[in-house]
């Protein structure tokens, strides 16, 4: 493949890359999205650029040039050029509940590539754009495009991209979710039809795979393996998710890709304070090390207890506190392929949702009591009906006064919102049960462990470490693996 041009006169010297910018004015064309009209007076005209980058396979290996036109949306003014501009994404966790759901069914899931997605998308605005850059008309130098569609760019693309796709599956037959404004589901005949969608990535799956194949062309799609920087891998046995790629460019980025490994991602003694008389370390390759982790967590929750206590610092970051992120690095030196075990049809669950001074755990099982009405809302509209669900605490006081409909003097000043917690636990929603200090899971997400303790908390929560060889998938450790304690009703 070709190397990435940084400007479009380079570019323009590639046959290779001329090919890929003809293809990307060709879904123009197709898709009809603007009109060469002459120069309005008056009019807010903006600019237009081009953006190269080789396309990547979850191996790292270039597939194809891309080349896209993108607007300079940064240019466009609110009342003028764009109105509503929020979409709903996609949040990690319906991802997890999906793919979860998924596995237990055994049902396959794929992803849909929608080339050129935004530009299905017709926008109400009066919005003109600038002549491509080498693709000026030499007989038309004062026209200027008249756009029909949203380009890549705009500020308003992602909302009409989400609402002709909404109003394209609801004509089809399928219902949006009720907390998730991305997820689509259609009864077919008994047989459930689900869509995910992630701005103009789309994941989707049927309890019955022969009616994947009636609903869309397959040749669009392909088994789902990537995903928003997630290697998944569907095998027989369940589906594992890990970040392995994105793991080694981490440390290649922040140049640690030859470093010592280590066991764990935090030493028990180390404690870590503001430091005040430490020596100062660059403030922004800090924050970048700390975002960077941060997206890493969501299929590695083992090191979430350490990512966000080095967060904490990033005002004024210190020798110690980078000393204490190039530990955890290392730790995913150590580590870079360990992952999510979702297993298939699998009865063993992660027991709860869990929890680890009284009145901070009875305020964080509030927080906690939110998320799991959120996930149990989610699950309704995969058919999925739960009952009590079990929020274990460590704590007995938390757990009494999460029971105790009296508000004596000891909870005053605790806020009224927080005592929802009580309602919810009359409902029947939730069970708050105690969990001995030894078996609380949420230890790995508050402290850090020895080693030991360390392994066995991270084996409960379902990660497991993995390989693929000759098209199969190696684990170790396996545990089962689910949100919640699921009732199930059929």
């Amino acid at each position: 493949m070709a190397m990435v041009p940084t400007c479009v006169e380079e570019a323009l010297a590639d046959p290779d890359w001329i090919i890929a910018m003809q293809k990307e004015l060709n879904n123009f064309a197709r898709n009809e999205v603007w009109v060469l009209e002459e120069r309005p007076k008056d009019k807010n005209i903006i600019g237009t650029k081009w953006v190269f980058r080789n396309k990547q396979d979850e191996h790292g290996l270039v597939v194809c040039n891309k080349a896209r036109l993108v607007a300079k949306g940064f240019a466009q003014v609110e009342g003028l050029d764009f109105g509503k501009t929020f979409a709903p994404v996609a949040r990690l966790e319906a991802i997890h509940i999906l793919l979860a759901y998924s596995s237990h069914h055994k049902i396959k899931l794929y992803q849909m590539d929608v080339k050129s997605a935004f530009l299905n998308g017709y926008i109400n605005e009066l919005v003109y754009v600038d002549q491509l850059p080498g693709f000026e008309d030499p007989r038309k130098p004062n026209h200027m495009y008249r756009l029909h569609k949203a380009l890549y760019g705009l500020k308003q693309a992602p909302r009409r991209w989400y609402e002709w796709l909404r109003d394209f599956l609801i004509m089809q037959g399928f219902k949006i979710g009720k907390v998730d404004m991305t997820l689509f589901t259609k009864d077919v005949n008994g047989d459930l039809f689900i869509c995910q969608i992630y701005v103009d990535d789309i994941i989707f799956g049927c309890t019955n795979e022969k009616l994947s194949h009636e609903e869309f062309e397959m040749s669009m799609i392909g088994e789902q393996n990537f995903f928003l920087g997630f290697e998944i891998k569907q095998v027989k046995g369940g589906i594992f998710i890990h970040q392995e790629k994105y793991c080694r460019d981490l440390l290649k980025k922040f140049k640690m890709g030859d470093c010592k490994p280590i066991s764990t991602p935090m030493s028990t003694n180390e404690h870590l304070n503001a430091d005040v008389d430490g020596k100062p370390v660059d403030q922004s390759n800090y924050r970048s090390m700390i975002g960077s982790l941060l997206y890493l967590t969501a299929s590695r929750p083992d090191i979430m207890f350490s990512v966000c206590l080095c967060a904490r610092f990033q005002a004024a970051p210190k020798e110690s506190h980078l000393t204490a992120m190039k530990r955890i690095l290392r730790y995913l030196k150590h580590t870079p392929s360990i992952g999510l075990w979702y297993p298939e049809g699998a009865n063993k669950k992660q027991n709860c949702v869990s929890l680890s001074t009284a009145e901070a755990e009875y305020i964080e099982a509030g927080t906690c009591c939110s998320q799991i009405l959120y996930m149990k809302q989610s699950l309704l509209d995969f058919g999925v009906v739960c009952g009590s669900v079990p929020l274990l605490c460590d704590n007995k006081s938390a757990a009494k006064i999460a029971k105790n409909p009296v508000q004596h003097s000891l909870t005053k000043h605790i806020d009224i919102r927080h005592h929802f917690l009580r309602d919810h636990e009359a409902k029947g929603d939730i069970t708050i049960t105690g969990v001995r200090s030894e078996e609380q899971l949420a230890d790995i997400f508050t402290k850090p462990l020895g080693e030991e303790t360390f392994y066995r908390l991270r084996k409960k929560t379902g990660q497991v470490g993995a390989f693929v060889r000759s098209g199969h998938l190696y684990k170790a450790g396996l545990s089962g693996l689910l949100l919640m304690e699921l009732h199930v009703k059929s």
